[in-house]
């Protein structure tokens, strides 16, 4: 039969689910109509990169800074300012992983480069990778449900770079901050803030390397530019953005990080987002006919939750458009370029309650399409 309750519906990987209680009553207090370099302005992003600094622990000698573009604006920036002064290996094991890497091939042309790669579901051999080099890799592959477990793989004694696009996995998961000396997320994931804005974080070893090293014959946009005479414009890392952010999107943003704080701060979103992987993984081991994309359950993600289903194509297309259709759940087919299945968002914002919903929905569903 018919379930008798329905989840709440959102379930899409980016943007994300709203914090549980959100309102655009939040938006009562944004500075609207102010500019960004006022007096209030400067002080709420001074805010919106200070206050991750304490909830994620990013030591006090790392910078961070409100960039242009989402996350890949973000990573991008990095990329362009940075690579280019030593070879380069190349992890992904999924479409942005992939996006990069095409970047730094075709765009970029860099022509010391190694690709570690594994297809979706799987981890490359990331201990393969040279600690004299740069590393650019995925924490958490989004478009895959596969993220590293751990950053053990990567050596404390490297000279070379690390790249982290942690956009999935940031506020979800433990980041080891001594192992990774770029990092880069969004304000749409974990914490279901808006759009358009990117995090960019930098250890002392990567702003060396932004003095040091100048890409000969790059030109780069403004957009990209973090430097100013040799030196790192340090204005950038203390609120004072390239171009204009949205005082809306920033006052959002403020708001789910109080949230943050009211669940106990970084243990508490990870808590909830294992608890959506585990209603989950409760499912795939009931239902024969459910699996998991990531094989290897150390590196299953618990915010973009993979999965295949034995169904033909076609009918778990109309499976899909049907919950969707019956505001059950939106957004949760598998990525244009990953393998059919579904994708289910199981970020902090969702409840545990919804997504045990989800799949006494997903069993309906299953039963009625599948015949």
């Amino acid at each position: 039969t018919m379930p008798a309750v329905k989840p709440q519906p959102e379930f899409s990987s980016g943007p994300c689910k709203k914090r549980p209680g959100w309102s655009t009553d939040v938006y009562k207090t944004a500075p609207t109509g102010r500019s960004h370099r006022s007096k209030i302005g400067k002080a709420k992003l001074v805010e919106a990169i200070e206050e991750p600094r304490r909830i994620l622990n990013i030591p006090a000698d790392y910078r961070i800074a409100v960039v242009p573009a989402s996350d890949t604006g973000a990573i991008e920036m990095a990329m362009w300012s940075m690579l280019g002064e030593r070879p380069v290996d190349m992890c992904h094991w999924e479409s942005f992983g992939k996006g990069w890497l095409g970047d730094v091939n075709s765009h970029l042309k860099l022509e010391n480069t190694s690709e570690f790669t594994a297809p979706y579901g799987e981890l490359p051999d990331l201990t393969q990778t040279n600690p004299d080099h740069d590393i650019v890799f995925t924490w958490n592959g989004t478009t895959s449900g596969v993220c590293v477990p751990n950053a053990d793989w990567i050596s404390d004694d490297r000279t070379g770079l690390t790249f982290n696009d942690a956009t999935s996995a940031v506020f979800a998961m433990d980041i080891d901050w001594s192992k990774v000396d770029v990092t880069t997320y969004s304000w749409q994931k974990v914490m279901g803030g808006e759009g358009a804005h990117g995090m960019l974080i930098l250890s002392p070893r990567a702003v060396e390397r932004l003095e040091s090293y100048t890409p000969e014959g790059r030109a780069l946009p403004k957009i990209f530019r973090m430097t100013k005479k040799g030196k790192l414009d340090e204005a950038l890392f203390k609120g004072a953005t390239i171009n204009t952010p949205s005082m809306i999107c920033v006052e959002d943003y403020l708001d789910a990080l109080q949230w943050a704080d009211s669940i106990g701060g970084l243990p508490g979103l990870i808590a909830r987002s294992q608890a959506n992987l585990a209603e989950v993984a409760a499912a795939v081991d009931k239902y024969p006919w459910l699996n998991f994309l990531a094989k290897d359950e150390a590196s299953r993600s618990s915010t973009s939750v993979c999965l295949t289903v034995d169904m033909e194509a076609g009918k778990l297309k109309e499976m899909i458009a049907w919950l969707e259709a019956e505001d059950v759940a939106y957004d949760i087919g598998a990525y244009r370029d990953a393998p059919d299945g579904l994708r289910i968002w199981c970020g902090a914002t969702v409840d545990s309650a919804d997504v045990a919903l989800l799949m006494d929905w997903l069993e309906f569903a299953y039963e009625k399409f599948s015949k």
